[in-house]
């Protein structure tokens, strides 16, 4: 999916006008982008820079994706208007008669999509799920295990600065680090040791399948919660694959971004014995009115995951990890894990003589962008980037092997920035995201 639009290099009313005058904006804005670009100019510009910006760079945020036209439009829809505090049928305003259907449809899809017994769709990020989610389980100063935050937890994990690390007792295990993988046997030893009220499992920057099944054995012998931190690989569970972790979990979190192309948002799903705790530590607990243009979009989102092209294209999402990662690994870094069973790939420049934010700072000088992250050792810190949005545009591993070359050059400094730049552009321009004219 694409769409062909006009680049503009400021956020001028002229780059506003100009694009509008030759009708090349993104489908799902219609009339309402010419209501802005009157209205307010300096706004309308800016959203051309940025549609420019995605359009003409490789965008390998590991957490990023492109929506579908039909999401967009769901977004920008008069659902956006509605108050709509409570669930279905128990509603605190009036007139929500059509966005409990909508709410419904999408918790219905969310659970015949992930085979759950109880979906929550309103949390607005995969923060409130988890905050929703220690709010139903825990109560403050209770002990928590979950991954290091140097080796990839997040920051719902425990850090100091998240409510997470202020409001409970957090023990962190971490990854080997000659490996890179979790070591289950120091999971089992902090749990008997510390003996936590729940285990978390989930991180940011791991690249292989986490053994849901050991964290199971581990929270059952010790008497915890299982709460899995799905945000990263849930699309690739909806597309068959990744391993679900919804039959091992007592509380799977998850966005609705990332792999899964959705709005950005947060899901919760849960077994029918606790489903009544978490809806309520959603609302009335931690969040107000549900936010329905974004549920309406979840909707569209499951419904578009259910279907078989987005078997295929989870599929491909992890061919093209796989094919990103030999690239980048023939190029001269160091590759975490050895490889990836997923989108992520996690990276260590220092081979070529180069720390993390240094990397990412050429990388994004030559119109490449992603992310830093923690490295199994804890004492460095490396690159990390995903598979998912480029694949949405439509590339394959041959494209992943000119990324990766790509990379390689821009990182060596052994050609002109520019240079890169421009077939970065030339390379992108071949896979615009958004096809359609308006």
């Amino acid at each position: 999916m694409s769409v062909t639009h006009t680049p503009a290099r400021g956020a001028s009313a002229p780059a506003a006008e100009g694009a509008a005058e030759h009708g090349r904006l993104h489908p799902s804005w219609g009339g309402g982008f010419e209501s802005l670009r009157r209205q307010d100019p300096e706004i309308a510009g800016l959203l051309l820079a940025e549609t420019e910006r995605q359009a003409t760079g490789l965008q390998l945020v590991a957490a990023e994706n492109f929506t579908s036209p039909a999401v967009l439009a769901t977004l920008g829809s008069p659902l956006t208007n509605k108050y709509a505090e409570g669930y279905p049928g128990a509603r605190h305003h009036g007139g929500c008669e059509l966005v409990d259907l909508t709410e419904r449809i999408a918790a219905e899809r969310a659970k015949a999509l992930f085979g759950a017994e109880h979906a929550n769709v309103q949390p607005n990020s995969g923060t409130a799920a988890v905050l929703a989610a220690y709010a139903a389980l825990l109560h403050p100063g209770d002990t928590v295990l979950a991954m290091s935050l140097r080796h990839g937890g997040h920051l719902t994990h425990g850090s100091p600065a998240n409510f997470s690390g202020r409001w409970y007792d957090f023990a962190a295990y971490g990854l080997d680090e000659d490996t890179g993988l979790i070591d289950y046997a120091e999971v089992r030893a902090l749990a008997r040791d510390r003996m936590p009220r729940a285990i978390v499992c989930g991180s940011m920057s791991y690249p292989r399948h986490p053994d849901y099944a050991a964290f199971r054995e581990i929270a059952d012998e010790v008497g915890a919660y299982l709460v899995v931190d799905a945000a990263h690989p849930i699309g690739l569970v909806a597309g068959g694959a990744a391993p679900s972790p919804v039959p091992y979990a007592d509380v799977v979190c998850a966005t609705t971004h990332k792999v899964l192309r959705g709005p950005r948002g947060g899901l919760i799903l849960c077994g029918a014995r606790l489903a009544e705790r978490l809806d309520r530590a959603v609302f009335p607990f931690t969040q107000g009115g549900a936010q329905m243009h974004t549920v309406a979009a979840k909707a569209v989102a499951f419904g578009e995951a259910a279907a078989p092209a987005f078997t295929a294209y989870a599929h491909q999402v992890v061919a093209n990890a796989r094919a990103l990662a030999a690239a980048l690994a023939g190029e001269g870094l160091l590759i975490g894990t050895g490889g990836t069973d997923t989108h992520l790939i996690t990276a260590d420049a220092a081979p070529l003589a180069l720390d993390g934010a240094t990397a990412r700072g050429r990388l994004a000088a030559a119109g490449m962008v992603l992310d830093t992250c923690g490295l199994a050792g804890g004492s460095a810190r490396g690159l990390r980037l995903g598979t998912a949005a480029v694949t949405t545009q439509g590339m394959g591993e041959a494209e992943m092997a000119r990324i990766g070359a790509l990379m390689g050059a821009a990182l060596r400094g052994d050609r002109r920035e520019g240079e890169v730049r421009v077939e970065v552009a030339e390379l992108a321009g071949r896979f615009p995201p958004y096809r359609s004219h308006m």
